[in-house]
């Protein structure tokens, strides 16, 4: 009898991708703020998903969404401005 055995972990445990970059920890930092804004948008579309939306679960959403639009504006001008200062 045979046995099948993986190698993955010895192959991949001290890998130097195995662990995030400073600059993707970096680009996870600035874009965090949009990050939760999108969490809060689907926190917000489950609960009115999980009954009849009402207008409160409606505004709920309304608002998470703009926050969401800002966060990305937000991000988008920064993105823009970093690239003009390095130009």
């Amino acid at each position: 009898m045979n046995n099948i055995v993986t190698v993955q972990e010895a192959v991949t445990a001290f890998a130097d991708w195995n662990e995030p970059t400073d600059a993707e920890l970096d680009a996870i930092d600035r874009e965090m703020p949009l990050i939760l804004a999108d969490v809060d948008l689907i926190d917000a579309q489950i609960i009115a998903m999980d009954h009849t939306p009402n207008e409160v679960d409606t505004r709920r959403v309304r608002r998470a969404l703009a926050r969401v639009l800002t966060e990305y504006r937000v991000l988008a001008n920064r993105t823009t401005d970093a690239a003009g200062d390095a130009a």
